[in-house]
């Protein structure tokens, strides 16, 4: 194993504490003095935008966007582009979850691009971009803060997929488990999930390195031991959480993930399900797929959690209220779903090799009426 990745991806600035999301913009006047802010809609029912807005200075111009909801589209991405365009901001922040990180960092490193998205998320390269990104999340779980990754899904196709550049990478970062406390239990269980999750696969991932084995475990540890305790309303296991998923995010930024990640695009895209609901579900079986072939890693991640790995997630899964969004349901073009797994990155990653029989496998057990 190596010992660090080919290309080490790391935010250069990350700054950690309660209250740090009221620096946000007195701390990003050393990025210019015109800026776009995203928000999440929960921001603006919380009051946290508002303290955040308090603190702004008469020099700096700045537009906010109000995230309209749900994962983010291609769509929504060209609304907010033709606001950044339009204002021409030297930085776009971004409050909230992972889909309002995931659109603001994308309008960030696409704010100069020459192309249509559609062009972008079809694959053309991507160009640098002199725009900087912010990050101050506010669930525990998709690590978007620490990657170079956004996430979006072509309404008219219902293909979701990632796309990725440097640019995208927050230069700085602010996390405040303050602003966990106004996370409904039902994000928090699936953001957690998700988290969780990541840590699982980028620790078992082919692209795993020492590096990247080290966030990984110490994000799996950190998750364990805050998740079930902040769903239960501890609110001092939030700083926890929160560090735990930071770690889990650069774990996978610098070693991507697997299978449920694989099954969670397409999924999530046909069923408009939230993505760490969707992982939640996905996890177990997936584990149970790839447990013969990580034996030593799944030891090690058993030993961290204190019970055999599958019976800790599953059990993880009923703690939160998590329901199989899929029990008994129908899917109308698995032989598409199926593609689109195979073809995922994160699919490739996996420590297990996958074939379609696999995939078709899994499907089977997801989509199952419940006992």
């Amino acid at each position: 194993m190596n010992t660090l990745p080919d290309t080490l991806i790391l935010p250069p600035e990350t700054r950690l504490g309660r209250g740090a999301s009221q620096q946000l913009l007195e701390l990003c006047d050393a990025f210019g003095g015109r800026g776009c802010l995203v928000c999440g809609q929960s921001q603006v029912r919380s009051g946290a935008l508002d303290k955040i807005l308090d603190k702004q200075s008469s020099d700096v111009e700045l537009r906010v966007w109000l995230h309209p909801g749900s994962e983010p589209t291609l769509e929504q991405l060209e609304d907010l582009l033709e606001i950044v365009r339009a204002h021409n901001p030297q930085w776009v922040a971004a409050i909230g979850g992972g889909s309002v990180l995931d659109i603001a960092k994308a309008a960030a490193g696409l704010h100069h691009a020459p192309m249509s998205v559609l062009s972008y998320h079809d694959g053309q390269p991507i160009p640098p971009s002199p725009t900087s990104f912010i990050a101050v999340p506010t669930t525990a779980g998709t690590g978007s803060e620490a990657t170079m990754v956004s996430v979006l899904t072509n309404s008219d196709t219902g293909v979701k997929k990632s796309i990725r550049h440097p640019s995208f990478l927050a230069r700085l970062v602010l996390l405040d488990p303050d602003l966990l406390e106004s996370c409904p239990k039902e994000v928090l269980a699936a953001s957690g999930m998700d988290a969780l999750t990541q840590a699982i696969e980028s620790y078992c991932s082919r692209g795993a390195t020492w590096l990247s084995d080290t966030f990984a475990l110490e994000g799996l540890r950190l998750i364990h031991g805050s998740l079930d305790k902040g769903y239960q309303g501890d609110s001092d296991a939030f700083l926890d959480l929160m560090n735990g998923s930071y770690l889990a995010g650069i774990a996978l930024s610098n070693a991507r993930l697997g299978l449920v990640h694989g099954l969670a695009h397409p999924l999530g895209a046909r069923f408009h399900t939230p993505h760490g609901l969707v992982c939640a579900v996905c996890l177990p079986p997936v584990l149970a797929f790839n447990r013969e072939v990580i034996s030593e890693k799944y030891a090690r991640m058993s030993e961290i959690v204190g019970e055999d790995l599958l019976a800790y997630a599953q059990s993880m899964v009923g703690k939160l209220g998590i329901r199989n969004p899929f029990a008994g349901k129908a899917l109308h073009d698995p032989e598409t779903v199926i593609e689109e797994t195979l073809a995922s990155g994160s699919t490739k990653a996996n420590p297990r090799p996958v074939a379609q029989e696999d995939v078709s496998t899994l499907l089977n057990t997801l989509f199952q009426a419940e006992a």
